[in-house]
């Protein structure tokens, strides 16, 4: 980061003129009250695998250092944006040992939760984060840095005055095709009929990307989300899109 760089927490965010900026954010922070097991979670493993959020704003910070290990001695980079509590996380970090996965995740007690799952997995290779998971992919990681990238089941945001606070819009769909590395992929699902049609829409305008619908990732747990969405007749859909190769 430069002194330049704008701090990573939303309410921290100001314009030039040093007024609080009210800004457009694909989440909103949830209650932070612990149950005793996640409170336990929270202080045997916080400190090992949770990225305060203020080290970010802190000159000099990366990943790398977050994880203890650079590009060098891993296999890649995944990125998971909205982690919720950790069903998928563990699972499929513990099936990846050689690869660093860095998961976005703004509700503390999904947090914490996820900590006891990647306990039980012995999934050590993740290292959740707090803040803004646009403004990360942005500022901190850099281009062709990023293996894969997990998007599921993200806030649909049903209203449609909330549509503009979808995560996946052209913008970031730009954004993620810089930061894959050529052939990096990005996996996705939704439960919600009309966003399956905005991601298609979007990612198929986006020409740093190839891909389309896939079949369900029979690698990906059966999350609370997955079930609910079932359990009312919704239909799931997954996609994969790519950065090609030779881009």
């Amino acid at each position: 980061m430069t002194d330049r760089t704008p701090p990573a927490r939303p309410h921290h965010k100001l314009t030039e003129d040093g007024r609080r900026m009210r800004e457009v954010l694909s989440y909103s922070r949830r209650g932070n009250r612990f149950t005793p097991q996640q409170q336990s979670a929270w202080d045997a493993h916080h400190a090992d695998w949770v990225i305060p959020d203020e080290a970010v704003d802190q000159p000099g910070f990366s990943f790398d250092t977050a994880f203890g290990r650079g590009p060098g001695e891993r296999d890649g980079l995944i990125v998971e944006i909205g982690s919720g509590v950790g069903e998928a996380t563990a699972a499929l970090a513990a099936a990846r040992p050689s690869y660093d996965v860095l998961a976005f995740e703004v509700w503390r007690p999904g947090v914490a939760a996820t900590l006891a799952r990647l306990h039980e997995a012995g999934a050590e290779n993740v290292r959740l984060c707090g803040v803004d998971a646009v403004w990360s992919l942005e500022h901190l990681c850099e281009p062709s840095s990023i293996s894969e990238l997990w998007t599921f089941f993200p806030d649909p945001w049903r209203k449609a005055r909330h549509h503009k606070r979808r995560l996946v819009d052209p913008t970031f769909a730009a954004l993620v095709a810089t930061r894959l590395v050529p052939g990096g992929l990005w996996r996705l699902a939704t439960d919600w009929a009309d966003y399956a049609e905005q991601m298609a829409a979007v990612l198929d305008a986006e020409p740093g990307l190839e891909g389309g619908p896939v079949e369900r990732w029979e690698e990906r747990p059966v999350t609370k989300f997955e079930r609910k969405g079932v359990a009312v007749g919704r239909t799931i859909a997954d996609f994969a899109y790519r950065r090609p190769a030779a881009s």
